[in-house]
């Protein structure tokens, strides 16, 4: 990859649990020197793809509320903004949003409003977090800020622009499907919902799927073949023993993140955190 000037104004839009905005700099010196196409299957609030801004990228979250907010980013960042600019920070108002989806013509809106109102949620709701319930419904109280962000304009054409002018696809679907098309030239960055350090910390309420011990064996074999192609790959995950037995034949640098969204305040703060390799 070759180097050049980055826009800083392409950074994460979206609030999100697990972000890697504490960790950038780790993550970024782990990352090889070159490759040809970077994947990243758990994109999330897209920290690290903003942060390195490749040229082509294969990126995929299998949240399809938050996939919609990029491509309607990419596609219609005008129309995005000027819908944004109608929300109100209001108690009354946001339970009115939220419970849209809890709605039959919830299907019929348009792409760009689902991708408004996700955003408007997001910047208004307590403590920033994205969480659906079992039936996949919004389930975040309103956060009761003065003045939230609501119209981050500046980022939002940065994004677009971003989007636009390099090559990157966009997908929705399983993070094992995503990856079916890497290289050995190719580098792919991991960062699955972690496995939880307590039994009070698991957060997998981004999606409805979860992601349980059973997952993480599946995505530790999809690492398996990624390494078998040939490819490099990073990985994100909390420093739990189970994870570090899981990944024991890989290099394991141990990290420490500050974790801001926790429900419970005491979860709050530094924890320790495993990036795994299959490279020096």
């Amino acid at each position: 990859m070759e180097s050049r000037k980055k826009n800083k104004l392409v950074q994460p839009l979206l609030k999100w649990a697990g972000g890697k905005r504490q960790l950038l700099k780790e993550i970024r010196q782990c990352f090889p020197k070159r490759y040809s196409t970077y994947y990243e299957p758990f994109l999330g609030g897209g920290a690290v793809l903003f942060d390195v801004q490749p040229k082509k990228a294969i990126v995929n979250d299998i949240n399809s509320d938050v996939i919609n907010v990029y491509r309607v980013i990419k596609e219609d960042v005008n129309g995005l903004i000027e819908d944004l600019k109608t929300h109100k920070n209001e108690s009354e108002y946001y339970y009115k949003i939220r419970e849209l989806d809890r709605s039959a013509d919830f299907e019929n809106l348009s792409p760009l409003k689902k991708a408004s109102r996700i955003i408007y949620l997001n910047k208004t709701c307590y403590n920033g977090l994205f969480r659906v319930n079992s039936q996949g419904q919004f389930n975040v109280p309103f956060g009761r800020y003065k003045n939230p962000n609501i119209v981050n304009e500046f980022v939002l054409r940065a994004i677009s622009h971003y989007l636009n002018k390099n090559n990157i696809t966009i997908s929705n679907i399983d993070f094992e499907d995503a990856v079916r098309t890497v290289s050995k030239d190719d580098f792919v960055y991991i960062d699955p919902p972690y496995d939880p350090i307590s039994d009070s910390s698991s957060f997998t309420g981004y999606t409805l799927y979860g992601f349980d011990k059973k997952a993480q064996i599946r995505l530790k074999s999809v690492c398996d073949e990624l390494n078998r192609t040939g490819c490099k790959f990073l990985l994100s995950n909390s420093a739990t023993p189970f994870i570090r037995e899981l990944y024991k034949d890989y290099q394991i640098t141990i990290v420490g993140a500050s974790r801001a969204i926790n429900s419970v305040p005491s979860g709050r703060g530094k924890i320790e955190e495993v990036l795994v390799r299959n490279y020096e």
